[in-house]
């Protein structure tokens, strides 16, 4: 798993969120409150967050918005060939990263070891404090009426509170699945 940070994404009948908190730590130190772990690709079609290096993570970015290109933005197949590039080539496979990433139609999260997984109830979270936001966001989502961004706003709340690597600076980034 990697440490370091919580990203979260939750998605309902409206809309897709996708947060990151903005802790950067170096060891039990924090360097940085406010770094934006999350990024629109595809135009601002896809929202994709990371949890690990930063450097690492902005190689797979780069990727992962190539793949959008060659393959007319279908995130499903562009995540499944980037996840196939960073399993066997002998560079990208030395990555220390992992992605979530959400369009109007899909959430997957990808990993390095050929990972593609769509999430059951379109909920995932990556990062040291993914488990207890995963958690929260599980318990609100089955349990209340909020919408997407309130249960991401509470559970990424929750997960600040318990991990010692994410903050409560949160970037969220949203898709409304209703606009044309």
């Amino acid at each position: 798993m990697m440490q370091g940070t919580t990203i979260l994404t939750v998605r309902d009948k409206n809309s897709v969120v996708v947060a990151g908190d903005g802790q950067v730590s170096m060891g039990n130190t924090i360097v940085k409150q406010t770094a934006k772990k999350v990024r629109r690709l595809a135009e601002g079609k896809v929202i994709v967050g990371f949890a690990g290096s930063t450097a690492d993570a902005m190689t797979l970015f780069e990727r992962l918005e190539a793949k959008l290109k060659e393959y007319n933005k279908n995130l499903l197949r562009a995540s499944v060939e980037m996840a196939k590039d960073w399993r066997t080539d002998r560079y990208l496979r030395r990555l220390e990263a992992m992605l979530v990433a959400a369009n109007k139609e899909i959430t997957l999260v990808i990993s390095g070891t050929g990972d593609v997984i769509e999430p059951d109830e379109g909920i995932a979270a990556i990062g040291s404090g993914g488990p207890y936001a995963l958690a929260a966001a599980k318990a609100l989502a089955r349990n209340t009426d909020l919408g997407a961004r309130e249960v991401v706003e509470k559970a990424m709340h929750i997960a600040s509170e318990i991990c010692v690597f994410t903050n409560e600076n949160v970037l969220m980034e949203v898709i409304d699945l209703e606009a044309g």
